[in-house]
């Protein structure tokens, strides 16, 4: 995943999880405005999601922020 995806899933995570708590699901559409304004972005987000890592469509914040953060 290219660094400036992985720079908004982080934030995107952060805010999730500062408003909601730890307990805050997303999917990776979250990442994303409601508009499809780049799709190949939106398709490398849910390779990794989906191909690569073989999650579900919800997952907790908490966990995709660490993954994310480790490198993964």
């Amino acid at each position: 995943m290219r660094q400036s995806l992985r720079d908004k899933a982080v934030s995107v995570c952060n805010e999730k999880i500062a408003k909601k708590g730890e307990a805050v699901g997303l999917s990776f559409y979250a990442f994303f405005a409601n508009k499809n304004e780049n799709p190949d972005l939106l398709m490398e987000a849910a390779e990794w999601w989906i191909k690569t890592h073989r999650l579900d469509h919800f997952e907790k914040a908490t966990k995709i922020h660490a993954m994310i953060t480790s490198g993964r």
